[in-house]
């Protein structure tokens, strides 16, 4: 079966090293053992997805520089894309406090250098999602005709988050007033998962990707509304490399979808949400 990553950054050394000692995350990495994933070379990665039938991979840059003071990994990102564009579609992390000079270099990466739409970290910027700093990051993506992905999950263990901002509920308003803008809700609204499941339902715009919690508490929600309700709106995703990207895939296969809610879920959502279908 094809599939589609669609929230994936490769476990090269300069990844795990950036992930476990930033400012944001380390205590996390502490808490689950993060120090233990094993790096790769770039070539060898791509290897292994092409071996276990990843066709494509998501890789979401992250910039939360004015509230963190750690730099955006996005040139990383760029360099992934680059290296390889038939394997990676980057989006471009925003973050909403550097104003139009994010917005300005949003516009060029996407027509300049191929990325496919923005990604934002409102639990991470300390506004929710419908804060009017993110207004005009959104009109800009309508604009360009880009999805954006933005981070709805706990947070857990991230020094000064409030969960709060990363409501589903939020994104909802998000999706009201941008109704030609496609947007993913990154990590499922996770522990909102009833709230979330009826935010897809309910906009014709939003899909969902619940990676991290697909074994979580109350998680078997998605599946039976992906199975019952929004069949078209779950996206797999597999937050690698906290969690490697194909025995996720193989987790996916457990949880109880129907045999066509699960090919949407691993590939035809995704590929719709990035104009491949």
């Amino acid at each position: 079966m094809k599939i589609i990553d669609f929230r994936f950054r490769p476990n090269t050394p300069e990844i795990i090293n950036g992930i476990k000692n930033s400012s944001m995350f380390k205590a996390t990495c502490e808490a689950i053992g993060f120090d233990k994933r094993v790096p790769q070379p770039l070539p060898e990665i791509v290897a292994d997805l092409d071996r276990r039938g990843v066709e494509l991979c998501v890789v979401s840059g992250r910039d939360c520089e004015t509230t963190y003071g750690f730099p955006a990994n996005n040139n990383s990102i760029l360099e992934f894309c680059r290296a390889y564009p038939n394997k990676f579609l980057g989006f471009w992390g925003i973050d909403p406090h550097k104003g139009m000079d994010a917005i300005d270099e949003l516009k060029l990466m996407v027509e300049n250098h191929g990325f496919r739409g923005a990604a934002i970290d409102p639990f991470l910027a300390k506004i929710p999602a419908n804060h009017a700093k993110y207004y005009p990051i959104y009109a800009k993506c309508c604009e360009l005709k880009v999805p954006v992905v933005i981070s709805t999950g706990p947070g857990t263990r991230v020094p000064g988050a409030i969960m709060g901002d990363a409501s589903p509920a939020r994104v909802d308003e998000v999706a009201r007033d941008f109704p030609d803008l496609t947007i993913v809700m990154s990590h499922g609204g996770y522990p909102y998962v009833q709230e979330a499941c009826m935010v897809c339902h309910r906009n014709a715009n939003v899909y969902m990707e619940w990676s991290e919690y697909e074994t979580w508490p109350f998680a078997d929600g998605y599946v039976k509304a992906g199975n019952e309700l929004i069949p078209d709106k779950l996206i797999f995703a597999s937050a690698h490399p906290f969690y490697d990207s194909w025995e996720r895939a193989k987790l996916y296969e457990t949880l109880g979808f129907k045999p066509d809610v699960l090919e949407n879920v691993l590939y035809n959502n995704a590929a719709r949400v990035l104009g491949l279908a």
